[in-house]
């Protein structure tokens, strides 16, 4: 389960890329294609995810499919993964982060 941390990693880059300033595909793309790998995806999964990629290029907006992709792989993941990728080690800063919600937002 070491690769979790990996994993979180990678989606926070990933997060961090699409929100803000700079919205490099390629980088967006290495993100996607990092975390299928780390996760194991077999080869008709990941050929879609490149597929995806491919028309957000064209389309100039990224696909749908990967962020239901990066998000159900976020949703994965064990809290502490995230939270350690976040950079959140005490308990006080974990029960912070766990208490914010959507709504928040």
């Amino acid at each position: 389960m070491g690769s979790e941390v990996y994993q979180a990693q990678i989606l926070r880059a990933f997060f961090d890329t699409i929100t803000g300033t700079d919205r490099n595909l390629t980088r967006i793309y290495m993100c996607v294609i990092s975390l299928a790998k780390l996760r194991m995806e077999s080869p008709e999964r990941l050929r879609f995810l490149v597929e995806q990629m491919q028309v957000s290029k064209t389309k100039r907006e990224l696909s749908i499919d990967i962020l239901d992709y990066m998000v159900e792989s976020a949703n994965s993941l064990d809290s502490w993964a995230g939270q350690s990728a976040f950079g959140i080690t005490t308990s006080q800063k974990s029960d912070d982060f766990g208490s914010v919600s959507l709504d928040s937002l």
